[in-house]
């Protein structure tokens, strides 16, 4: 059975759909957000995991030779570390070779 539609019917028509673009939008933008949040997050934690992956080359070459290294540099050379450099800023400072060094990794 064919009933003409009245002019009430598009309105509620037209307010659905526009009810569902809003929608369809705000999970979109809540998804860009999320996703955005959950890179700074995986980010910031590599970044951790490099840093402690230097502290545990020092610290054991600590342990090896008796004192912590003076740069990255040797800890790269003699103890097989490998730091992606073009994606992190680092900065290694030893006070003394009897103080365990400063390291700050910081994603670029």
């Amino acid at each position: 059975m064919y009933r003409e539609q009245t002019q009430k019917d598009l309105a509620r028509k037209r307010r659905n759909i526009i009810c569902v673009v809003v929608f369809v939008a705000l999970v979109a933008a809540l998804a860009c957000f999320a996703f955005g949040a959950a890179q700074a997050q995986a980010r910031q934690q590599s970044a951790a995991s490099v840093r402690e992956a230097i502290l545990d080359a020092a610290m054991q070459c600590c342990a090896i030779e008796g004192s912590y290294p003076q740069t990255l540099q040797y800890l790269e050379d003699n103890y097989g570390l490998r730091v992606n450099e073009q994606d992190y800023v680092i900065t290694y400072e030893v006070f003394a070779n009897n103080v365990v060094p400063s390291v700050v990794v910081v994603p670029r």
